[in-house]
């Protein structure tokens, strides 16, 4: 009896933990897929102008880069409290919605997802505007190493054969970069992408923690603040199945990007 009673709050604490995770974790979620989708949109728009630009453009892009690799991500957080939201007012302090306002029914677990499977508009938008400034303060960095890897991928495959061949013929420029440059110039930046999204996904504890934001990156920053081990095990184990599922996305995009890949 005694055995059975001392096992009885380490399953209750275990599966507490469990619930805890599964309620913070599609908040960090929804934060990276956000902070994933602008990062590489404009990485790969800043690493394909400053290719096929050069000169000064390309010199720019370079400084944007190595920029947004230098900055601090809680300094850029900070930051943003100061001037947009104590200054200027134009967005909130942190959290997900305001306070009072009722989230929308549970399906994902991400309010603007959520939110517009429920047909609330309105909810959507103010989701949306709660998650603009971690999204930003995330992406930044990403942004520099997506434009980078971008650039220097572009630089050699325009240098290859095919790509001089395809000129010759008289194609397009615009056909060239679609059809013969930029499919093989992602190789490199989706590799890279995989690798983001689970940096993301675990979130950068200190953003979450600056921003109020209820994921599982503040979560584990206030479990080993408090020294709970299992907390800290639980969040390391979900953050490293993130980068294995993200890795094996990432293979099984290189199938669609060059067709000389092939898994038997």
């Amino acid at each position: 009896m005694n055995g059975l009673k001392s096992k009885t709050p380490s399953v209750a604490s275990t599966e507490k933990r469990t619930s805890d995770i599964g309620a913070f974790f599609p908040a960090s979620l929804e934060l990276a897929l956000y902070a994933l989708v602008l990062s590489t949109a404009i990485g790969l728009l800043l690493g394909v102008v400053g290719a096929l630009r050069g000169g000064a453009t390309d010199r720019l892009v370079q400084l944007v880069a190595i920029a947004c690799l230098s900055v601090p991500a809680f300094w850029v957080a900070m930051l943003f409290q100061l001037v947009l939201y104590s200054n200027l007012g134009w967005f909130p302090f942190g959290g997900r919605l305001p306070i009072g306002a009722a989230a929308p029914p549970g399906v994902t677990g991400m309010f603007t997802i959520d939110s517009l499977l429920a047909g609330n508009l309105n909810l959507f938008w103010t989701s949306l505007h709660y998650l603009a400034l971690p999204v930003v303060t995330l992406a930044l960095a990403e942004v520099g190493v997506m434009a980078r890897i971008t650039r220097g991928s572009m630089l050699q495959v325009l240098d290859e054969d095919y790509v001089r061949t395809a000129r010759s013929k008289g194609l397009s420029r615009w056909r060239v970069l679609n059809r013969h440059s930029l499919r093989n110039a992602l190789i490199a930046p989706v590799t890279v992408l995989g690798l983001n999204l689970g940096l993301l996904a675990g979130g950068v504890f200190l953003v979450e923690t600056i921003f109020a934001w209820p994921g599982i990156g503040r979560y584990a920053f206030n479990a080993i603040a408090s020294s709970d081990y299992n907390a800290t095990m639980g969040v390391t184990l979900v953050i490293a199945v993130v980068y294995v599922v993200a890795n094996l996305l990432v293979d099984l995009l290189y199938l669609l990007l060059d067709p000389r890949i092939r898994y038997s």
